[in-house]
């Protein structure tokens, strides 16, 4: 797998200090400065400048973070990934689940799915939602995720190579920090947001977000549109921070503790349901149809 210096790497870079990493980690200051001195040794890097103030990353360790958080969390998939694969039952749904994919509405749905799939069993495999990853797992969906819940519309599905089953029609809410001036309200209107940074995903993300832009680009210049070009936590933690309005679907309220999601007055909706490969092994097949089924009832 990776070195392990590079945890010790990443805990240093985001403490800023070797005295902090040294406390997270539970180790002493002198063996966190030896890692990262063979780190540097054994790249040929200067990672970190050192100055009064603290540690200052170089632009070679400002390149190396970067890769670092991948790689750490794409090895740790990767284990996941082994032990499904270790998996004997071929009547196991795998479920991938992240922030801004909960498997929630499956598993409410759970109980009522079994009396039509009763041998079907599910596994929810977490993974880290990066651009990366979205990338990597829909596009592979049926290899080591089988379904993923998450919006989408013809775009997407077809920038990602997956299909995709309705279960509903979202409506499109706003996210607002809980100490923003409008996180009082229980319900917005277009007028409320007036003079607000609206943070929307890129244009050619979703036809039915860029519907809503081309409405308030042409009928209400008050509201300023800010893009964005991927759904994480950090667009969030942005929210948040600068005290924007984020476009949001109700089943993210639990994404951000600090974030009310408020409905608005407006008619836009966006798709929501079930990511899925294409071309279905027969199981994920079945427990499609059970889906169906039991959203029809």
């Amino acid at each position: 797998m990776y070195n392990p210096q590079l945890e010790t790497f990443l805990c240093v870079a985001e403490s800023g200090s070797f005295n902090k990493a040294a406390e997270k980690l539970y180790i002493s200051p002198p063996a966190v400065i030896k890692q990262i001195n063979l780190l540097e040794e054994n790249l040929d890097l200067q990672l970190f400048v050192r100055t009064h103030r603290g540690l200052v990353l170089t632009k070679a360790g400002k390149s190396l973070l970067q890769d670092t958080k991948y790689i750490i969390q794409y090895c740790k998939d990767s284990v996941t990934r082994a032990k499904n694969a270790m998996q004997e039952s071929v009547n196991v749904i795998r479920i991938g689940t992240s922030p801004m994919t909960p498997a929630q509405v499956l598993v409410d749905l759970w109980p009522k799915l079994q009396e039509f799939c009763p041998d079907i069993k599910f596994q929810l495999v977490p993974f880290d939602n990066t651009p990366e990853n979205a990338r990597e797992i829909l596009r592979n969906l049926g290899q080591h995720i089988d379904v993923v819940a998450g919006i989408f519309d013809e775009t997407m599905l077809a920038l990602r190579q997956c299909a995709g089953l309705e279960l509903s029609r979202e409506p499109i809410c706003c996210a607002v920090s809980v100490h923003h001036r409008l996180a009082g309200k229980d319900r917005l209107t277009v007028h409320d947001l007036f003079g607000e940074n609206l943070m929307l995903m890129r244009r050619n993300w979703s036809h039915y977000v860029d519907m809503l832009r081309d409405d308030i680009w042409e009928n209400y210049p008050e509201i300023h549109i800010i893009n964005f070009d991927f759904y994480d936590v950090e667009a969030f933690n942005q929210c948040e921070n600068n005290n924007c309005v984020l476009m949001a679907v109700n089943n993210w309220r639990y994404v951000h503790p600090l974030l009310k999601i408020l409905p608005v007055d407006w008619d836009y909706t966006i798709p929501f349901g079930l990511l899925h490969s294409p071309n279905p092994s027969q199981t994920v097949q079945q427990f499609l149809q059970a889906v169906e089924k039991v959203m029809k009832s």
